[in-house]
């Protein structure tokens, strides 16, 4: 009797161990105990991958024997990727190390570096000797015959390696997404570049197109957006026609107008706007260029200019002022100074070009980098009721230059008075959001309009206050990257900041909702750890000893008293 229900007991252990196996089988789940919900992809990601119908090949470089900091970001990545992998067999990852093997090293440096992926050089000098490693934190990602790169590390030149791979950490899954919809999703946005008032590479005599100064930009853009060149000057002749036209686009940039917008111009863009037209504007309300210091005396008078745009801007909730901001907190300009024919150059502060910081609540400019301004002007917002939100603003540490005043090379050789510089932060760029009234509300318009508007859809509009921040440079005749300082040799936030902002506008695939994710990473206090060291060796070491000593003691003692 007893084997028989020692043999039933042990059928039915076997059964529930079958049909606990099948049924886990068939309803596989996974539970993110973490509080940021860091290993939850969201609804936009899913979304995107779902479109996925051929193999996705990943190469990631971030591999080898690196500090803690980037094996965190290395173990993060993985796991993203492993979620991703989850709601799609097409996502092939291959983990490669660049550097492994000596004789393919320098190689394999060259012909990364040479893709565009910028090693990291990672000083290390915790063993008492200094060492430098090379570090690839990016990733290639190719589809259908297409590849584009992922950057892993969201570098900063203001904060150090923690808080730059807490960055990493909470831009990653955006990173992903963002280099898969490169690839998996069709453009559909049109967006207008908009010529014709002297913006940055406007027409050439022959009336050509010339792209030089907004290269980088517009090639980044075409990844996402088709992309089109309209002109203003058709509204001169057929005003309704040029309206009708440029309605077709989803988003208008005006890069650095120096030419003034007529009546009509004006009424056609504030058409657009009412019909729900979004719109960025790079704009300038003084006349000042590094390059017209650059003459025998080293300096020039910086002067109002008139766009005709102020009531424009007034309406919809801004106001771009006829001064200037200079800013403790700025980036350098190369000057020769010293003795020699020619002198050296040598980078000075110039506090025309203010590093401007960054609204950390908003998903345009969460988690980016400073962005560089040259001879910006600040921005007042006026109470309506369309909603304005500050994106970027000059430090504390600043104050408020004339339009009239000189500005001379050689001020940067001069002791400067902090006391001075206390107008505190300046506005810089604006967000408008909600439904705009038309400038010409209850004004005669320019031109006979039947489908006038005097109160738009729900839209939105961003004013920057220098056009300067979308230039890119150009050395002997070639575009470099924007936002790139061949000074400090050190990336700004410009084409990052102009990139979140056309999507932010456009919004076509929500990805930029991912930006605003929060992940919180816990780490050990190096000074505390110094500080506590043998306090803490002697809790994790001597303690559990101590423990297992009494506790032998103990269980001999009672064990002698009872069989004693």
């Amino acid at each position: 009797m007893k084997s028989n229900k020692s043999l039933i007991h042990t059928l039915i252990v076997l059964i529930g161990l079958i049909a606990v196996n099948f049924i886990s089988s068939k309803a596989y789940s996974r539970f993110d105990l973490t509080e940021d919900k860091r290993y939850t992809l969201s609804e936009a990601s899913k979304s995107l991958i779902e479109d996925i119908d051929a193999p996705l090949i990943i190469d990631m470089f971030l591999e080898g024997d690196f500090p803690s900091e980037f094996r965190l970001l290395r173990n993060e990545t993985r796991q993203i990727l492993e979620e991703f992998s989850i709601y799609t067999n097409n996502i092939k990852v291959n983990y490669i190390n660049p550097i492994e093997d000596e004789a393919t090293r320098e190689r394999n440096i060259q012909e990364l570096t040479r893709s565009g992926l910028t090693p990291f050089i990672n000083t290390n000098s915790t063993t008492g000797k200094v060492t430098q490693e090379i570090i690839f934190p990016w990733c290639f990602a190719s589809y259908k015959g297409n590849t584009v790169k992922i950057p892993l590390l969201k570098r900063s030149i203001t904060e150090g390696l923690p808080e730059q791979i807490n960055n990493s950490v909470q831009g990653l899954e955006y990173g992903f997404a963002d280099g898969f919809s490169k690839l998996i999703k069709e453009k559909s946005k049109k967006i207008a570049i908009l010529k014709g008032n002297g913006q940055l590479d406007d027409l050439d005599d022959k009336g050509r197109i010339k792209t030089k100064y907004l290269n980088d930009f517009l090639k980044t853009l075409q990844s996402y957006y088709n992309i089109g060149f309209f002109t203003l000057d058709s509204v001169a002749t057929t005003p309704k026609k040029a309206l009708d036209q440029i309605k077709q686009f989803d988003l208008i940039i005006s890069a650095k107008p120096t030419e003034v917008f007529t009546e009509e111009e004006k009424l056609v863009l504030d058409q657009y706007t009412m019909n729900g037209g979004k719109s960025l504007w790079l704009t300038e309300s003084v006349i000042m260029d590094k390059d017209s210091l650059y003459n025998n005396s080293g300096s020039a008078v910086p002067i109002a200019r008139d766009l005709n745009l102020t009531n424009f801007f007034f309406k919809y909730g801004v106001r771009v002022n006829h001064t200037l901001v200079k800013d403790m907190y700025s980036a350098p300009i190369m000057l020769s100074i010293g003795e020699g024919n020619p002198a050296p150059l040598q980078p000075v502060q110039w506090q025309y070009s203010p590093l401007a910081a960054s609204n950390p609540e908003h998903s345009i400019t969460k988690n980016l980098n400073l962005v560089k301004f040259d001879f910006a002007s600040p921005m007042d917002t006026l109470k309506n009721s369309v909603k304005k939100t500050v994106l970027l603003q000059s430090s504390p540490k600043s104050k408020l230059s004339g339009s009239g005043t000189m500005i001379s090379l050689a001020d940067v050789t001069k002791p400067l008075d902090e006391d001075t510089f206390n107008a505190g932060p300046q506005n810089l760029a604006v967000l408008l959001e909600g439904e705009f009234t038309s400038v010409y509300d209850k004004a005669v318009l320019p031109f006979k309009l039947k489908a006038y508007k005097s109160k738009s859809k729900p839209t939105k509009m961003v004013v920057v206050s220098d056009g300067d921040v979308i230039k890119n440079k150009v050395i002997k005749n070639r575009p470099q990257e924007l936002g790139f300082d061949q000074v400090t040799g050190k990336s700004f936030g410009n084409k990052e900041f102009l990139m979140n902002t056309v999507n932010y506008l456009l919004d076509d695939t929500g990805l930029i909702n991912i930006r605003s994710k929060e992940i919180n990473i816990a780490y050990l206090d190096s000074d505390k750890i110094t500080e506590n060291k043998l306090q803490w060796q002697l809790i994790n070491i001597a303690l559990p000893l101590a423990l297992l000593g009494i506790f032998g003691l103990g269980f001999n003692y009672v064990r002698k008293k009872k069989y004693a």
